[in-house]
């Protein structure tokens, strides 16, 4: 039987099922433009989190750890002691002692192999990089030019798919046979299947790999490009969320495996490559996990356990304190980890002031038009689909369109002269061409003098044009409206005697020249700010009609309780807060105590942040200190202008009583929940199906991004390339689609900024609520019983935790 003849029947469909498997298995990017936090280990978690820690180990040689230096210097520091790793051992139930745990930690890291390929052992004839590179390389680089629909002036048609584009571009390629001095890779490409499917066939036929070895080899493929898989995955899943699919990732592996079929010598005897790696691959995929391997896993567990005992500390040591009776100003912030420090200072510098957490989406499930731009953006969650399209308006329909046409003008001759900018000799020509003002214009950029880049919604606008504008929902009917208002509200848990300002407070980054700057911004919002939501949504309660008919409901907004949007810059802390000014007279001396203790409390973050930015010297100098992150804020050239969600660790649903007198260190996202006002726990399905998952592919991109960065992150931002306008970014000029954090976004050069845990979702509710919501959702069960995260129970005063286990509920032992 050759190579092309047809399978039979059950064997093609067993073949193509353990593809499709494979292909399921890998997590979805998204692109640069709209960049959130996603776990890429997320298609894995039916599977326990120790058996997938072995797997990648085995095929890919990822560890998930840190090395044993960070150990060893957590043991020193006392962050680790022998309790933690007691505790380790007995839930693993391992014969090994602390004191052999130890002798590891003297011991040099052990490097991860991974399984081989065929390609791992077929190197070129010269004295290159070899064919892993140079096939990596070439499926970058074809990737690249097939997926680009924003960058490039020229791109291959892509009518007949991913793997016939890709097959052209190789056999119109002459330069890989000189590269890999392979005299007869040319006519092996020719001989290539033009479809897809055919050539998993003829590389598995070809290549003699038994049924058993296929879910295995297909998985061990798609990690080898990792990068692009993933971008695959993202195009997959924006199909299903339209009800439709797509195939690419499947012709990615057939192109990946086609690789193989290529490199492959053709002979059988015991000295050729097919034989030396055959037997390779047999003898690694039957090993078991090293000793140092499973030590390692030990000492990630005790370091867990070591949080897990300081979260314990925190919250059952501390006295639930109460909100002020008549607060001045109740503010809802986004969950993200960076906001916890801002309620707590602002608590503390008035103590009349009331915060809360929701998702700083703030429950609107909207994609946002800018006016004058045809760029539509998602501003929800990316595991949802949005339902409301929604645009700028000045309310007179003749001014927008006359704006509108003003800013597509602006916005052409911009993009006109970015072309002049990209073209490739314009590197040396144009400060000669336009004059020493646009070398000033550099010079500013490079020492963060310049402004920098607007943000999208400032872009092409002149001030006043700008504050024409509102966020507007689109033909709702009053009912409509009112519906949504009241399901936010009641998700929100907003009840009782409201104060006279309510303030929905999002937040965003801001930096410059960062390729992965939507990364920093709001991932409840799809990698952008939360100001269109906070605004829409305060438009939105602050409707008389709409007030009516929450009225009619339940819920009273009353007259004198007016609602205000702001905007949390988490590079310089400041809180911008919009439509003060036309707050009614008696409402002003509110305002202007609260806009004071929003000016005190960002002045406290920032000083607490100010070590870790490498500014300590300001840290008691305010005005010095703020200038100083507004400069970083807009210097080009600056590589960390924060650190983000660095540190996150712990998701708490919880009324804010129990977290108010809590020093968390920013490591904690906060969302307030009281089971109390929760009849039937749909509230608690929610937080437990969306924020709490939000959270955990957060923590697992920081995570897997801080353990194994050549996998799962994407390396030095100092060579970061974008690729296709906004899809990714290479490291350097190629290579395989870089995914994750870069290693600036976690090290600040001396240490890790972020600490690798599996989230603690800490809940405050009657076990059967908690246990009903794992009863119904296969995803929230996958993460509880499997081990992705580590469920815990907050109940009683003086509070006690228990932990949510595969068998059932157990407290923990008190500390």
């Amino acid at each position: 039987m050759t190579a092309f003849e047809a399978l039979p029947s059950l064997k093609h469909q067993a073949l193509h099922e353990a593809a499709r498997q494979a292909c399921a298995r890998i997590a979805p990017t998204w692109p640069l433009d709209r960049m959130i936090a996603v776990s890429p280990l997320w298609e894995r978690r039916d599977q326990a989190w120790q058996t997938v820690a072995a797997q990648l180990w085995q095929r890919a040689g990822s560890r998930l750890t840190l090395d044993t230096a960070d150990y060893r210097q957590a043991w020193q520091d006392g962050r680790i002691a022998e309790r933690h790793l007691q505790q380790a051992l007995a839930e693993q139930g391992a014969s090994c002692t602390p004191v052999r745990l130890l002798e590891v930690l003297n011991a040099p890291t052990e490097v991860g192999q991974g399984l081989p390929l065929l390609e791992d052992l077929a190197e070129p004839g010269v004295p290159l990089p070899g064919w892993p590179a140079l096939i990596t390389q070439q499926i970058g680089q074809s990737c690249a030019a097939w997926f680009d629909h924003e960058q490039a002036d020229w791109r291959p048609a892509d009518s007949a798919g991913l793997y016939q584009a890709w097959r052209a571009s190789l056999l119109a390629d002459r330069g890989l046979s000189v590269l890999s001095a392979c005299r007869d890779l040319h006519p092996r490409i020719a001989e290539l299947p033009m479809q897809p499917e055919a050539a998993l066939e003829a590389a598995v036929e070809q290549l003699g790999l038994p049924a058993e070895d296929w879910a295995l080899w297909f998985d061990c493929l798609l990690l080898r490009n990792l990068g692009w898989a993933s971008w695959c995955a993202y195009r997959r899943w924006q199909a299903r969320l339209q009800g439709e699919d797509d195939q690419t990732l499947l012709e990615l592996l057939a192109i990946r495996a086609a690789w193989e079929w290529l490199v492959d010598d053709r002979r059988r005897d015991a000295g050729s490559r097919w034989h030396s790696w055959r037997a390779a691959w047999q003898e690694r995929s039957q090993q078991a996990p090293s000793a140092n391997w499973r030590a390692l896993q030990l000492w990630q567990r005790a370091d867990e356990l070591a949080w897990q005992e300081q979260l314990q500390r925190a919250l059952c040591q501390s006295t639930p304190t109460a909100a002020p009776t008549a607060p001045l100003a109740k503010l809802f912030f986004c969950i993200d980890v960076r906001s916890e420090p801002l309620r707590r200072a602002l608590e503390q510098t008035c103590p009349e002031l009331e915060t809360g957490g929701f998702a700083g989406f703030f429950g609107l499930p909207i994609a946002y038009t800018p006016l004058g731009t045809q760029a539509t953006r998602p501003q929800l969650p990316g595991l949802l689909a949005s339902q409301l399209q929604v645009n700028d308006g000045s309310g007179d329909a003749e001014r927008d369109r006359q704006l509108a046409e003003l800013r597509q003008e602006r916005l052409a001759r911009q993009g006109r002269w970015r072309l002049f900018e990209r073209l490739p000799a314009s590197t040396f020509t144009l400060v000669e061409s336009v004059g020493l003002g646009y070398a000033g214009a550099l010079l500013g950029r490079t020492y963060g003098l310049a402004g920098g880049a607007p943000s999208p919604e400032l872009s092409a606008w002149r001030r006043r044009e700008r504050q024409q504008l509102q966020p507007r929902l689109p033909a709702l009917s009053r009912l409509q409206q009112v519906d949504l208002a009241e399901r936010i509200l009641k998700a929100m848990g907003l009840s009782g005697q409201l104060p006279p300002l309510l303030v929905l407070v999002g937040h965003g980054s801001q930096s410059a020249n960062n390729p992965q700057a939507a990364g920093l911004d709001c991932g409840a919002c799809c990698g952008q700010s939360g100001e269109i939501n906070a605004r829409l949504l305060a438009g939105l309660l602050n409707d008389p009609e709409v007030r009516i008919g929450l009225r009619v409901r339940g819920l009273d907004l009353p007259p004198h309780c007016q609602v205000l949007a702001g905007l949390h810059n988490t590079t310089t802390d400041e809180v911008q807060v919009f439509g003060h000014a036309a707050l009614p007279a008696a409402l002003q001396p509110s305002w202007q105590r609260l806009r004071a203790a929003l000016d005190g409390a960002s002045a406290e973050v920032r000083r607490q942040r100010a070590s870790t930015l490498g500014l300590a010297p300001l840290q008691e100098q305010p005005a010095k200190l703020l200038g100083r992150l507004r400069r970083r804020a807009r210097d080009w050239a600056q590589t960390r202008p924060e650190w983000g969600l660095a540190g996150n660790a712990a998701f708490i649903a919880a009324p804010r009583a129990r977290t108010r007198a809590v020093d968390l260190q920013g490591r904690a996202f906060l969302h307030d929940y009281d089971w109390r006002q929760d009849a039937g726990g749909k509230v608690l399905e929610l937080i437990m199906t969306a924020p709490m998952v939000v959270a955990h592919w957060i923590n697992l991109q920081y995570f897997t991004s801080t353990t194994d960065n050549l996998r799962f992150g994407s390396g030095n931002k100092l060579l970061h390339n974008v690729v296709g306008g906004h899809i990714g970014v290479f490291e350097g000029n190629g290579g395989d689609l870089r995914i994750g954090l870069a290693r600036q976004s976690l090290h600040d050069g001396q240490q890790w900024m972020h600490r690798p845990l599996r989230l603690h979702v800490v809940i405050e509710a009657p076990r059967a609520m908690i246990d009903q919501v794992i009863a119904n959702h296969a995803v929230v069960r996958d993460l509880v019983r499997n081990g992705w995260l580590h469920l815990l129970r907050l109940d009683g005063q003086p509070a006690c935790l228990e932990l949510r286990t595969a068998g059932g509920w157990r407290p923990l032992p008190e500390v």
